[in-house]
């Protein structure tokens, strides 16, 4: 039993910085890259005249979900036509805003050029943007240092906008780009910005699949930590440390489908990783661990429903939830992917791109117009509530102390009691 405890362990999601206190939400999923907020009484209903306790304007058109460190707000946006990264106190009011390159605008109706969310362990914050631009920025908004990956490897070839966020190991920020042209993993030293490894990762597949717009996760592998990551219609796992490859899992596309870019990225649950596919169409269960081609091996399950294109899936104690574009939701069992519950949120015209939150026993779910659900996690399905945000939303809610943070595309409001 000590055995499978520990093994259990090494191959469990990792935090790669230390957490800060239950406020925090650190990065683009929370500290746990789960989509939970920790425990709490979060808002269920809001408007005009109730809940809502501020609501500051932005400079510019961004898609980013923010982050949250000791009671600070971090967000990006476009500043007079340039990437920025912005600093809120608790109360909403701009500490200071620090611009970088000129940015490069979004050309999808639901992206833009700061779709990437920042990232941040307490030392520093990093950001990353369609133009290119990565970033190190002390807590003070002062830059520690830059770089723009596509002026030195190349333009990014991409059928819509960057999606993925930049993840931190212990000592490297790391950016996965996986593109129509040459894919590869690069880590950099957090204060120095110097290239400490670039492997390539490339793969052959039908048109399309070698797009990723997917953000990696920081596991265990055998006491050591590594980076999942997902594109090019394969799952592999790489040693933080050079970048190898340990572990590689195909067979996500056999009938060589075009136009099938993985969009949400996968999740954790115990010893799994459960990776949506094939534009909402499948969700399979992998096991994580091993060595070398695990294809054959490792695949728990898979099944042709509950899974979701773009939102990421939210997952907790042993079950994971997934939001289709259209507004379905299903809960299934991670350790077998059995069903548990499924339920639809109002369809319109308007799909639902932004990844969902659950909090205080329900889920938030936000449709790109604006309208934000709260929905029973649970049976039997119930929408406890509907609330407009009067803007276009794509990032995901942020919990923060009972409160709950939505960015729109205009402006960032908080909601709770006051």
């Amino acid at each position: 039993m000590k055995n499978l405890t520990l093994q259990a362990a090494a191959l469990g999601l990792a935090v790669a910085a230390l957490a800060g206190d239950l406020t925090d939400w650190p990065r683009w999923r929370g500290p746990q890259d789960s989509g939970c907020a920790p425990a709490g009484a979060y808002p269920v209903a809001w408007n005009a005249s109730s809940n809502i306790l501020w609501q500051t304007p932005l400079p510019g058109r961004g898609c980013s979900t923010p982050i949250v460190w000791q009671q600070r707000i971090y967000v990006t946006a476009p500043v007079d036509g340039k990437d920025a990264l912005l600093a809120l106190d608790g109360d909403g009011k701009i500490l200071w805003q620090t611009a970088f390159n000129p940015e490069k605008p979004g050309k999808h109706r639901s992206g833009s050029g700061c779709n990437p969310s920042p990232i941040t362990a307490g030392d520093g914050v990093f950001v990353y943007f369609k133009s290119g631009t990565l970033a190190a920025v002390e807590l003070d908004g002062k830059i520690r240092w830059q770089t723009n990956l596509q002026e030195r490897w190349g333009k990014v070839v991409l059928y819509w906008d960057i999606g993925n966020s930049p993840v931190l190991t212990e000592k490297d920020v790391v950016v996965a780009v996986m593109h129509g042209g040459d894919s590869y993993l690069a880590a950099f030293d957090q204060h120095t910005g110097e290239l400490h490894w670039k492997v390539a990762r490339n793969y052959k597949t039908a048109l399309e699949g070698d797009h990723s717009y997917t953000t990696p996760l920081v596991i265990r592998h055998h006491g050591a930590e590594a980076l999942l990551v997902l594109g090019g219609e394969h799952l592999t796992a790489h040693a933080a440390a050079d970048g190898h490859v340990l572990w590689d899992c195909g067979d996500f596309n056999p009938e060589a489908k075009k136009n099938w870019p993985p969009v949400a990225s996968p999740v954790i649950s115990g010893d799994l990783a459960l990776v949506p596919f094939g534009r909402g169409m499948f969700l399979h269960g992998i096991k994580l661990g091993g060595a070398g081609e695990v294809t054959a091996t490792h695949r728990a399950w898979k099944r042709d429903t509950a899974a979701a294109f773009c939102p990421t899936p939210a997952v907790a104690e042993g079950r994971a939830y997934s939001l289709g574009d259209r507004g379905e939701i299903t809960c299934v069992d991670a350790a077998t992917g059995v069903n548990v519950w499924t339920g639809q949120l109002p369809a319109t015209m308007h799909r639902y791109y932004s990844s969902p939150l659950l909090a205080g026993g329900n889920l938030y779910c936000a449709r790109e117009d604006g309208a934000v659900f709260v929905v029973r996690a649970g049976v039997p399905f119930e929408v406890l509530a509907e609330n407009t945000l009067g803007e276009r939303m794509i990032a995901a809610p942020v919990p923060n102390a009972n409160r709950l943070l939505l960015r729109g595309e205009k402006s960032l409001l908080c909601v709770g009691a006051k």
